[in-house]
């Protein structure tokens, strides 16, 4: 809907009419409970529990039809919590069957559980009544029509975020092995990560079994992980790795098992690393799919391929948008102030939203200050000249990259950072 917020709610209201069986559907990971009312909130029949099924869909499906006789209505509308990844069979097959389904937030519920009892109690049944209450009320949104390339999008992001962290974790595995048994192996390579470091330890994982080597025998212990191990800088870390090794204070207790355990930790590692690049590359398979909005995107210097893709899984079809603040929304970048009478409460983000889709919005306004011109002059004007803290500028130019994506893909156009430029010297 394209309205302000205050419409968009009415609207809402008036969609249940004095026709409507409103339900409201308590999602679980075995057996789901709904419980029906009419639109003034009155309840009609009795909970029902039936299955995560093919039969307990069909069950459910012919109680609403019973109920509709019973009390003269024509429309259902569905209502349930998006909890965890439980409700999408539900949702898939009621959509399927042309029946009207809407999603209440977990914390619209949490925050009306009190509304008839004024008890502070949670169960299934009762939970299932408070969600047809707020649907009643018209407190909903509506079920997402994502297009399916979207939706490829976001699973692909998700495996990769997870990807990441077990990455990150095995980072600080491998970097705590060092910590204790080759401290000085970080004098000799700064970044570990490069393929001279993996090969050494891969050949070499603890310094006992360095020391007594010379260069030679070092440099051919790197040839089966390695394509090219020769060269002067083949030597050189050779030559800081021996002497390293011949100095180290590493703890020498327990030599096979850190030998066992580091192997298996950089095993670990490049099978992780292998996987993170297949996501990078199925990613730029899928953005190819969907030219007119990547390209876009990618006028605007300094958003990578992750950017983008994250984007794009976190918004959906960006051509459906009206204003950038709807991707503040979604991101939960949104401003909430708490004041009262003579108290004046600071604003802060709401951080209700989608914490991938935020972390990449940070990440690309950071990636943007640093590289594109616009941004960055934007980013110096802001602290200089207003003298905003750094950080809150990155927010604002959160906001403003928003506003701009929506605007390119809006207007069908690409970005030009002289005339961003121009507008602000010229204001």
């Amino acid at each position: 809907m394209k309205c302000k917020q205050r419409n968009k709610q009415n609207q809402q209201i008036e969609r249940i009419t004095p026709k409507h069986l409103v339900i409201g559907v308590d999602i679980a990971k075995d057996i789901h409970v709904a419980r029906a009312v009419n639109y003034r909130g009155i309840e009609i029949g009795k909970p029902l529990k039936f299955s995560d099924s093919q039969e307990g869909f069909i069950r459910f499906q012919r109680w609403p039809q019973q109920l509709q006789t019973t009390q003269r209505l024509t429309g259902v509308v569905v209502g349930m919590e998006p909890t965890g990844h439980y409700w999408f069979h539900l949702a898939d097959w009621l959509v399927a069957e042309s029946i009207d389904v809407v999603l209440v937030n977990p914390a619209t519920t949490k925050r009306n559980k009190e509304n008839r009892d004024n008890s502070p109690s949670k169960s299934d049944v009762k939970d299932a009544l408070v969600i047809a209450d707020v649907v009643s009320w018209g407190y909903y949104t509506d079920l997402p029509r994502t297009p399916a390339i979207f939706q490829r999008l976001r699973v692909s992001m998700n495996y990769r975020e997870t990807y990441m962290k077990d990455l990150v974790a095995l980072k600080n595995r491998i970097t705590r092995w060092m910590d204790v048994s080759f401290p000085e192996y970080r004098t000799v390579f700064k970044d570990w990560t490069v393929p001279r470091s993996l090969a050494t330890l891969q050949a070499f994982p603890l310094p006992g079994d360095i020391k007594h080597l010379d260069v030679e025998k070092i440099m051919a212990g790197w040839k089966p992980y390695m394509k090219r191990v020769g060269g002067s800088q083949g030597l050189q870390k050779a030559a800081e790795l021996l002497a390293a090794a011949r100095r180290s204070v590493g703890r020498t207790i327990c030599q096979d098992e850190e030998r066992r355990h580091l192997l298996n930790l950089i095993a670990d590692y490049l099978h992780l690393a292998q996987r993170v690049e297949a996501m990078h590359q199925e990613l730029t398979r899928l953005l190819a799919e969907i030219p007119e909005l990547t390209e876009r995107l990618r006028s605007i210097q300094g958003l990578g391929t992750i950017c983008i893709a994250a984007l794009l899984a976190g918004t959906g079809d960006l051509r459906t948008y009206a204003h950038g603040n709807q991707i503040l929304s979604q991101a939960g970048l949104n401003l909430a102030e708490k004041s009262s009478g003579k108290y004046q409460g600071q604003v802060k983000i709401t951080k209700r939203g989608r914490p991938q889709l935020r972390k990449h919005l940070y990440l690309g306004v950071v990636s943007l200050v640093s590289q594109n011109p616009a941004f960055k002059i934007w980013h110096e004007y802001n602290v200089k000249e207003k003298n905003m803290k750094p950080m809150a500028s990155i927010f604002k130019l959160i906001g403003k990259l928003c506003r701009i994506i929506v605007g390119l893909v809006r207007q069908e156009s690409t970005f030009d950072p002289t005339v961003a430029v121009s507008t602000l010297r010229a204001a």
